[in-house]
């Protein structure tokens, strides 16, 4: 293979559809991994697994970008951009990560 040069773009490219895709998994919708383990859907598990690995794609290219100098954090809202850097995917990521839960009312 031949010295490879690849741009910015590329990655920002990369790092909006590993986004995409988390938030598909997310939102417990139809991503290319269902077409890779079809037989997955009929496990429980199969939502927390496609979220990580969704997930894992994610921190993955964040990680390059920042090997390569290549800012990604306007791609996210502020604190989608701290969950990323935290990079444990937890309920809160779960619960949070659209931001619009916080309005909820707790009923007590």
């Amino acid at each position: 293979m031949g010295d490879m040069n690849v741009s910015r773009q590329f990655f920002v490219d990369k790092l909006e559809q590993a986004k995409i895709h988390f938030e598909r998994a997310l939102d417990c919708k139809h991503t290319e991994f269902d077409d890779l383990y079809p037989y997955m859907i009929e496990h429980p598990q199969f939502f927390w697994y496609k979220r990580y690995v969704a997930w894992s794609e994610l921190l993955t290219i964040v990680k390059l970008c920042d090997e390569l100098e290549i800012s990604w954090a306007e791609q996210f809202t502020e604190r989608q951009a701290e969950y990323v850097r935290g990079r444990v995917m937890s309920s809160k990521v779960l619960d949070y990560w659209y931001e619009t839960n916080e309005s909820r009312e707790h009923v007590g």
